[in-house]
């Protein structure tokens, strides 16, 4: 009886807290529905494709595969700064009777469909050729076995025989000619990594400013949230200490922790598991470094909206899953328009964005104004929504 009474009190409890239940069954349907949209509109890779002295014949093979388009250049330079630009996946370069491929390589799977469209244009191209070199054979032929006949009927025997194994001769020479293809040579190189490179390299850039985002938002969350519940921060509130100087001075101190958490997972992520930079270390930490200053501005802010640590781990869920949807772990290249719209609220995102061009592009962080910019906002106002959220726990 007594277990039957404390499981009634519990019940009791929980369903008086809406805010739990909701966390609890209306949380998961948002998420699952949300999986839903994003791989069922996801199926897809769509690939673009610079050609340089390609001929027309294979550029429209190209541009005839679905899901590849085809992008023409007059010289070598311009295609190389558009594949810089991330305007082009790669860049096919026709030199003589051989081509060479150059692969951004910052999506493995864009890589390979690159390969595979490449060689089913050249074996339709070829094909083609050879049926159209073959009819012109054929045609050749008919014509010489038609003059064969005319000389037949005029020259005398022995000078026929002569004449009849010179004409087979050319005839024959004619279609070995017009059929011969040599074949072509196909060379590639990669701008990131090589051909062993998979989509885990790309995943690894994102992986790191979303592990850093989650440690931050959940340990200075949960740290807040104990101040509050027990009594520290109503003592703090109740001096004449100002608000923005409290919240500044959580941040600064968590801000500390964070630093270091943010760099060890960088150093891991680089020399542990191996991953190529090109760019600069140096910018892909102070990159990490601004989204963990945004993750723990947002982990604070959360916890003012929660009563207990188990109402703060619901909040993973809301928080915590769209990041890894809208981030980049999934290209977003065939999603609808509005798909795409909900991943400009998400700041992983403007890191992913920045990190990958800095380690896969070797691209500046002065290059990266907008992301830079773009995390700076959501500090502010997550910094400013702070200051403001206190004044419900300020009773003086």
């Amino acid at each position: 009886m007594r277990t039957i009474a404390i499981m009634n009190r519990v019940l009791k409890e929980l369903f008086r807290d809406k805010r739990t239940l909701a966390l609890m069954f209306i949380a998961p349907i948002l998420i699952m529905l949300l999986m839903s949209v994003i791989f069922n509109t996801n199926s897809t890779t769509d690939v673009s494709i610079g050609t340089v002295g390609v001929t027309k014949s294979l550029n429209k093979e190209l541009d005839g595969i679905k899901h590849v388009s085809v992008k023409k250049y007059t010289t070598k330079a311009k295609a190389k700064k558009a594949l810089k630009d991330d305007k082009v996946d790669a860049i096919i370069k026709k030199n003589g009777n051989n081509y060479h491929l150059t692969y951004a390589n910052t999506d493995s799977t864009k890589t390979a469909t690159v390969k595979l469209a490449f060689k089913n244009a050249v074996t339709t191209t070829s094909i083609n050729k050879l049926k159209s070199a073959l009819k012109q054979s054929t045609k050749a032929t008919m014509k010489l076995q038609a003059q064969l006949q005319a000389l037949q009927k005029q020259a005398a025997a022995s000078q026929t025989t002569a004449k009849t194994t010179s004409t087979k001769a050319t005839a024959n020479n004619m279609a070995t000619k017009s059929t011969s293809q040599k074949t072509p040579k196909i060379t590639n190189s990669y701008v990131y990594g090589d051909k062993d490179t998979g989509y885990f390299a790309k995943m690894l850039p994102i992986l790191m400013g979303f592990f850093v985002f989650f440690f931050v938002f959940l340990i200075s969350g949960m740290a807040l949230l104990k101040e509050r519940t027990t009594g520290t921060l109503d003592r703090l509130l109740a001096t004449p200490v100002k608000r923005s100087s409290i919240v500044f001075g959580y941040m600064l101190s968590y801000g500390i922790l964070a630093i270091i958490q943010t760099i060890e997972i960088v150093m891991v992520t680089v020399w542990l598991l191996g991953i190529e930079v090109v760019g600069s270390l140096v910018s892909v930490v102070i990159i990490n470094l601004l989204l963990a200053l945004v993750a723990l501005a947002f982990g604070i802010l959360l916890s003012t909206f929660a009563n207990s640590e188990f109402q703060m781990m619901q909040f993973i869920p809301i928080v915590i899953v769209p990041q890894i949807f809208f981030s980049g772990l999934i290209p977003l290249d065939s999603m609808a328009n509005w798909i795409k719209g909900i991943s400009y609220i998400i700041p992983l995102k403007y890191s992913g964005d920045a990190v990958n061009s800095i380690i896969m592009r070797g691209t500046s962080i002065m290059d990266l104004g907008f992301n830079i910019g773009m995390l700076l906002i959501f500090l502010v106002i997550l910094t400013i929504l702070n200051i403001v959220g206190l004044r419900r726990y300020r009773k003086v």
